[in-house]
């Protein structure tokens, strides 16, 4: 296996980077919903209303993400911090003490236009579970996804909205659907999920290439590179008729000169 690169400063101001997702909760999904999340995609792609734009991606390290959390959380107070956990029941608490896991991440390769074998829009599915004992604990989290370019540095793609996992249930699962619209060349992706849970700066639980083939190597382009092939056709219409009158004047023509060569 390749070694990963740990030199980012190319990153830097080298491109425009640029996507466009929708994240929910798998179990509430059919393929109706699925097909829904996707309409919603291309409509936001006509409005330019990208995770950029919504300050959904960030296009940074994960180096530079897990320093700016930390940063952050020693400005913020205890007390704003507690007040934006969303209000579950009276025993939910803090359980970041390195009992989260992601027990499960797998993606899905959705568009190709150009039907080269790199796609531009793609699904990351992962279930993230709480290990308690008690199937009625819930924590709120939410997920930072990264991509990395052929082995090069993991970069900021997407940021999850908070979410509730439920124990282990498989219920709770989370899907990412993802087009990129601009600067991703035509090359292999793998894919790295980090969980937080909303109010503590540490990351609890971590999911990569590392741990699912189904996250390595991604064969991904941005949708600049992914060019719809159209054929173009030309047709030459002839009229049948006057063709036959020309070949038939011709014709007459080369036997009048035959006959004045014989008179000769």
């Amino acid at each position: 296996m390749y070694k990963r690169q740990t030199d980012t400063t190319y990153i830097t101001n080298t491109k425009v980077v640029q996507s466009y997702s929708s994240g929910q909760v798998a179990s509430s999904m059919d393929s109706a919903s699925q097909e829904q999340v996707l309409k919603d995609i291309k409509q936001r792609v006509l409005l330019g209303d990208s995770d950029q734009e919504k300050n959904k991606a960030l296009n940074t390290t994960r180096e530079d993400m897990i320093d700016q959390k930390q940063q952050q959380a020693r400005k913020r107070s205890t007390a704003k911090n507690i007040a934006a956990i969303p209000r579950l029941n009276q025993s939910s608490r803090s359980f970041s003490d390195g009992i989260f896991v992601i027990y499960e991440g797998y993606s899905q390769l959705i568009e190709d236009l150009d039907a080269d074998g790199y796609f531009q829009t793609f699904s990351v599915t992962f279930d993230a579970d709480l290990l308690t004992g008690n199937p009625h604990d819930e924590a709120v989290v939410y997920a930072e996804l990264y991509l990395s370019e052929n082995g090069g540095p993991w970069v900021h793609y997407y940021s999850t909205d908070n979410f509730v996992i439920h124990g282990e249930s498989s219920d709770d699962e989370f899907e990412v659907y993802s087009t990129l619209e601009q600067g991703f060349s035509a090359n292999h992706y793998d894919i790295l999920i980090d969980l937080y849970e909303v109010g503590f700066p540490n990351i609890v639980a971590s999911y990569s290439s590392d741990d699912s083939n189904s996250l390595y190597g991604l064969p991904l382009e941005s949708s600049d590179y992914d060019l719809e092939y159209v054929e173009y056709y030309t047709e030459v219409h002839s009229d049948g008729g006057s063709s036959s009158v020309i070949i038939l004047i011709i014709m007459m023509i080369a036997l009048s000169m035959r006959k004045l060569k014989l008179k000769r």
